[in-house]
């Protein structure tokens, strides 16, 4: 590992050189992706390092317990040992994880899909609870959310809504959420007090930005129409609502969150860029998916991932076998994170395991 770990601290290094050459600095596309390699090396590097010293400490204390004569100095130099060889093996394994090849994407921002799903009104009004579950959760991550576009449901909450979510390694943690949601709990419109099953399904995309996908305009069919939701006086005076539509795969994007066309449109081609580069995403996922049988992240958007049983206030994700009881905590955002966290760990543990392999 020490040799894996020499090699990865000489490539940052070169790496921190050539960011400083006048030929990269002027490439911006180059530098861009420079800038990248060097942030995502520093963790494994500043761990290096720490584990560099404690290799260094552990030797000078073995040798004043195997050489000093001092009764005290001894016992003083092996609790060190022991210490510390407790501390290495933790960074270890903390190591070990970080060598793993990342999912290429983990740093990007986000944008996120939901859409109701079976369930009628009440599959709509939990949509719209998912949505501010994550706004809340993003909050307070500290990232920033942006809406895209929706269509409100009969009596609250959303069809659908589309929505980014831009701060340091979203996608990484915004993945997991991939899937179908269902929540069971009695409707507001149920008088005989039944509980219901809806459900709701959120897809989860990387953001492309403008270096991994080349859009040419002749393949952008793009129309202008009056918006229909939020946006004040400009709503259905101005053609301010944005429709494109990629005619080499057909994929349609509309956007009418602003008052402004110019910002609409740059939003849509934002989104219009990550699902182009998410068919190719998906192909990286289902290699990845087809050598790990039991991998937490797959990408299929059809799997049931987690159910929301508000009587019981239990959430249990279905990938890991895990059962919280604090629902309320969940759907106010304090609590994703802890979900997040299992089915980190649990991947992790895959992917380590694959690596034995």
């Amino acid at each position: 590992m020490l040799d894996k770990l020499k090699a990865i601290h000489d490539r940052w290094e070169e790496i921190g050189r050539q960011m400083n050459e006048p030929d990269i600095m002027t490439d911006v596309k180059r530098f861009i992706r420079l800038s990248k390699d060097y942030k995502e090396l520093t963790p494994i590097i500043e761990a290096y390092k720490r584990y560099d010293t404690i290799i260094n400490h552990i030797a000078s204390a073995k040798d004043v317990l195997y050489n000093e004569k001092d009764e005290d100095m001894r016992t003083l130099a092996k609790e060190e040992v022991d210490n510390l060889t407790v501390e290495k093996e933790r960074l270890e394994e903390e190591i070990r994880i970080m060598l793993i090849p990342a999912d290429p994407q983990d740093s990007k921002n986000a944008i996120i899909e939901i859409r109701a799903g079976t369930g009628g009104d009440e599959a709509s009004i939990f949509a719209g609870d998912l949505y501010r579950m994550y706004v809340r959760f993003s909050e307070i991550k500290g990232w920033k959310t942006e809406l895209v576009d929706l269509t409100e449901g009969t009596v609250g909450g959303y069809k659908e809504i589309i929505f980014n979510i831009n701060g340091e390694n979203v996608y990484g943690q915004m993945k997991y959420e991939s899937g179908v949601h269902r929540v069971q709990r009695v409707p507001k419109t149920e008088a005989q007090g039944r509980v219901h099953t809806s459900a709701a399904s959120v897809v989860v995309l990387p953001e492309a930005d403008e270096f991994d996908v080349d859009l040419k305009d002749s393949d952008i069919r793009k129309d202008t129409y009056c918006s229909s939701g939020p946006g004040g006086q400009s709503v259905n005076t101005t053609y301010s609502a944005v429709r494109l539509t990629h005619i080499p795969t057909g994929i349609v994007v509309t956007c009418q969150d602003q008052k402004s066309q110019v910002k609409n449109l740059e939003k849509a081609m934002s989104v219009l860029r990550s699902r182009i580069y998410e068919s190719e995403y998906q192909k990286y996922l289902d290699e990845i998916s087809s050598k790990r049988k039991t991998m937490v992240s797959t990408g299929d958007r059809s799997a049931k991932i987690r159910t929301y049983n508000y009587p019981q206030s239990r959430v249990t994700d279905h990938r890991i076998h895990l059962t919280l009881y604090n629902l309320q905590s969940i759907m106010e955002g304090n609590g994703v994170q802890e979900l997040i966290d299992a089915l980190q760990l649990a991947e992790n543990a895959e992917r380590l395991k694959a690596a034995g392999e």
